[in-house]
């Protein structure tokens, strides 16, 4: 039971630690991206150099998203009270994410391209 509430602990602790450190980084360089996506790009760097070790991070990782739904309420009740800036900029939104899809898709299907091309 120890060793169980240990590992959340030490779970939570190191995605906790890599958001303080994006939000650090993010203010000490007034940088414009948040600093919650800084802290999930280092913590995606430690991931993927293997300083952190992907057991360390999945106790708290796996409760987070098991429970994901319940992170976007507040963000559904702001969004309704402010439905008018919505429609407001509907005509921006939607051709931000027609725009910002097509682009994605063209991107990814040259570097598939690129990658089949070179397997053979």
């Amino acid at each position: 039971m120890i060793s169980k509430v240990f590992f959340y602990l030490l779970s939570a602790g190191l995605i906790f630690l890599s958001l303080v450190m994006g939000d650090w980084i993010q203010t000490f360089f007034t940088l414009s991206v948040p600093g919650s996506v800084i802290g999930l790009l280092i913590l995606f760097l430690g991931l993927v150099s293997g300083i952190v070790k992907p057991h360390w991070v999945q106790p708290s990782a796996s409760l987070l998203i098991k429970y994901m739904i319940l992170l976007f309420i507040p963000i559904s009740a702001g969004l309704m009270n402010h439905y008018h800036m919505l429609l407001d900029n509907a005509l921006a939104i939607v051709v931000s994410i027609v725009l910002g899809s097509l682009f994605i898709l063209i991107v990814l299907s040259l570097a598939l391209d690129k990658l089949l091309a070179e397997d053979k």
